[in-house]
């Protein structure tokens, strides 16, 4: 694909007005500023965008120090709540895009790598005694966002021969292992989609998503049998959740989709309402689930799973009603994540035309960019960080230096 300068402009309007973290929060919106050490909505994830630009050589290192030093500062935790997105695993994250091959901030990374490995083990050992009791897991178990599959990138990124790497891994795969229960499948969660007990999900759901739901597991998994980094069974809990997300897949004008989650009586009725469409976003919709399912299809050598998984985006991108379903710029919600999963899709797909439907979503981005109130809020996942990642990946054509879209299971 080929460089686009209006993009690359936008990515570095954004940057400059997030240049100092001092002032960068003035115009936040109300509700005050997350935590500095919050990949999601703090200094962590601001500074992984200012990392981005100093390594590919569109920023300054002074920037990003400045924005990492913001992030680190009070205690970080490594609390029960840490996880890629927040405390020590996320600082860990981005000190390790920053430090790359270099001995920069190589001391500082080690102490959170240390911090990471002991949460992780908890973790797991939680999660194993859970299994073996037959219990069903909470979302926040094995998610991206909060759980085990969002430490298992950090440790696939980082150190990905190490046994840390290995053993969550393994439990993924164990996750897909079935449970003695009426044919859930074992990622079915008690919960509702918030994580919490509600009156309206009374036997739970089933989670597509690839914030919290199986579809990180599947984006996770099929990483490591394309990076020859699988461990037993692998391709077969692969090939479990392909078959559970194969019995929602819907079709309709615009092409196929997966529901965001269904519940008991979705599967009893084995019917999802077509109105249960989600908008097209990372979290819930086609930019996560498409890319997960095309990432399957490539590591099992299944092409007709690619194909699918292509079309659903290829008709996505050419539907301006589905686009105009994205009236934010982020990445969790908006049409920044989108743009980074049609980006990444693109580049691996085997259905042509793929490309052609990119500048028009990127046209849409930048042109609500040079709106003031856009850029109100600065934070990575739904704010205007995220958004310069998105643009300044497609500005410069080139696969990110730091591997930031790692954090959506994208890349």
């Amino acid at each position: 694909m080929r460089a686009n300068p209006e993009a690359l402009d936008a990515a570095d309007t954004i940057a400059a007005v997030l240049t100092d973290p001092r002032t960068a929060w003035a115009t936040a919106p109300p509700g005050g500023r997350a935590w500095p050490q919050s990949l999601a909505g703090g200094a962590a994830g601001v500074a992984l965008l200012h990392i981005e630009r100093a390594r590919s050589g569109r920023g300054d290192w002074a920037t990003a120090h400045a924005w990492l030093s913001s992030a680190a500062a009070g205690n970080l935790t490594a609390a029960a709540n840490a996880g890629l997105y927040m405390g020590a695993p996320a600082l860990a994250f981005v000190l390790n895009a920053a430090a790359n091959s270099s001995t920069r901030y190589q001391r500082a990374l080690e102490k959170l790598d240390v911090a990471t490995i002991t949460v992780t083990r908890r973790r797991l050992a939680d999660a194993h005694v859970r299994i073996d009791q037959g219990d069903r897991p909470a979302m926040k178990e094995f998610d991206l966002i909060r759980g085990l599959a969002g430490l298992g990138i950090y440790h696939l990124t980082r150190h990905p021969h190490h046994e840390i790497t290995r053993d969550v891994l393994a439990y993924l795969v164990r996750l897909t292992e079935p449970l003695p229960d009426r044919g859930l499948p074992p990622w079915w969660t008690d919960l509702s989609p918030n994580g919490t007990p509600h009156p309206d999900f009374p036997s739970g759901h089933g989670n597509f998503g690839l914030s919290h739901g199986i579809g990180s597991v599947l984006a996770l998994l099929s990483f490591t049998l394309l990076r020859g980094l699988a461990v037993t069974g692998t391709r077969d809990a692969v090939e479990r959740i392909c078959a559970w997300t194969d019995q929602w897949r819907q079709h309709d004008d615009t092409g196929p989709w997966w529901p965001g989650f269904v519940t008991l009586d979705q599967v009893q009725q084995r019917r999802v309402d077509p109105r249960l469409r989600p908008r097209p976003s990372w979290c819930y919709g086609i930019a996560g689930t498409a890319r997960a399912q095309q990432l399957a299809g490539q590591a099992l050598g299944d092409t007709a799973r690619q194909r699918v998984a292509e079309t659903a985006m290829l008709t996505t991108l050419r539907d301006p009603a589905q686009l105009d379903l994205l009236p934010d710029i982020g990445l969790c919600h908006g049409k920044a994540g989108l743009l980074q999963a049609a980006w990444r899709m693109a580049a691996d797909a085997r259905t042509p035309g793929m490309a052609a439907g990119i500048p028009r979503l990127a046209a849409r981005l930048t042109g609500q960019i040079t709106q003031p109130s856009a850029l109100t809020d600065p934070e990575l996942l739904d704010g205007a960080a995220g958004a310069a990642l998105a643009l300044h990946t497609l500005g410069t054509a080139t696969a990110p230096t730091t591997g930031w879209d790692a954090i959506l299971l994208l890349g």
